[in-house]
């Protein structure tokens, strides 16, 4: 009895050894395999790289508090590297200008500029990834990325300029994942980081300073929904 229980204890313990074993082998192959913010943000480029230039077409929302706009058609025209005109078909685009300006084209596909800094996952499961530009004099003073890492694509960023504020970009994507577009992209920003464009005045507008600089301190949004892109025909 005593002998078969011994024998019992000793299978017990090798079958243990060999699972702890088995699980040791498998954490570091997963750790071989794990990816660095480095990988991710070269995966990233080349997507984008991938996308000479596109038309799009879609419609646009704009949130604002001190604005009333209607639902636009609009046209969206991309160059590589960093040109992106959004033309509205029926008046003028509320659109701020760090978001037209600073896109994630122009800072991803020039990434030696900058230094990439891992911040590992949030509670969603994205990677989190940090921009910081080497040059001090550049407009941009950081890019956060949270990226879907299995599916090489960028969920939301949020970028802080010099000039320009801060703005958010969430993104929706669907048929056009394979080249990193969205089928729907959200811009968010603070209206007192933004100056009106010519020809447009303030709804509510009492006529003083203190009231528009009230209106002005909101949060905007303007959201931009994709029909369909012609890519890489122009």
């Amino acid at each position: 009895m005593t002998h078969s229980l011994m024998s019992g204890l000793n299978g017990m313990v090798k079958y243990l050894k060999n699972t702890i074993t088995i699980i040791v082998l498998l954490c570091s192959a997963f750790s071989l395999k794990a990816q660095t913010a480095e990988e991710i943000v070269q995966q990233l480029r080349r997507k984008l790289q991938s996308v000479d230039n596109y038309e799009a077409r879609g419609k646009m929302k704009t949130n604002v508090a001190f604005i009333k706009a209607p639902v636009a058609t609009v046209k969206v025209y991309y160059k590589k590297p960093d040109m992106l005109r959004i033309v509205n078909e029926t008046g003028i685009s509320f659109i701020p200008k760090g978001s037209v300006n600073i896109n994630l084209n122009s800072v991803l596909l020039n990434t030696q500029n900058f230094d990439v800094i891992d911040v590992g996952k949030n509670q969603s499961g994205l990677r989190v990834i940090k921009l910081l530009p080497k040059d001090d004099t550049a407009d941009i003073v950081l890019s956060t990325l949270y990226v879907d890492e299995k599916n090489i694509l960028i969920k939301k960023s949020k970028t802080t300029t010099k000039d320009n504020g801060t703005y958010e970009l969430d993104m929706t994507y669907g048929k056009y994942a394979a080249y990193g577009l969205p089928d729907k992209i959200v811009f968010s920003f603070n209206t007192k980081d933004y100056k009106l464009p010519k020809g447009i005045t303030l709804d509510y507008d009492d006529g003083s300073k203190k009231n528009e600089e009230r209106l002005k301190n909101k949060k905007g949004t303007v959201e931009i929904t994709y029909a369909n892109y012609i890519i890489n025909k122009l």
